[in-house]
C-alpha cells in the first residue's frame, strides 16, 4: 500500500509535483496550490491510500522535486 500526503497550507504553486506525478495531483484554478486529487483531509493533511503500487516511483519524484518539503510518500 503507498500512502500520500499533502501539506496543502504550505504550498507555494510551484508546479513540481504535477509534473512529476499528473495522476495524483493538479493544480487549482482557485488558488493556485497543489490538489491531491481523491484524497481526504484532516487537519490540514490531505493523504490517500493507495494499493496501487505502480504510483510509488512517480509520488516519491514529486516529493523530492517538492521545494518546500510537503509531500510524504510511504508504501507499507
Amino acid at each position: 500500500m503507498v500512502i500520500i500526503t499533502l501539506q496543502r497550507a504550505k504550498c507555494i504553486g510551484c508546479n513540481y509535483c504535477v509534473e512529476m506525478a499528473p495522476k495524483q495531483f493538479q493544480m487549482s484554478r482557485k488558488d493556485g496550490k497543489a490538489v491531491l486529487l481523491h484524497s481526504v483531509e484532516k487537519k490540514g493533511f490531505f493523504t490517500i491510500k493507495s494499493h496501487d503500487e505502480f504510483i510509488f516511483e512517480d509520488c516519491e519524484k514529486a516529493s523530492n522535486s517538492c521545494p518546500v518539503k510537503i509531500i510524504s510518500v510511504k508504501s507499507v
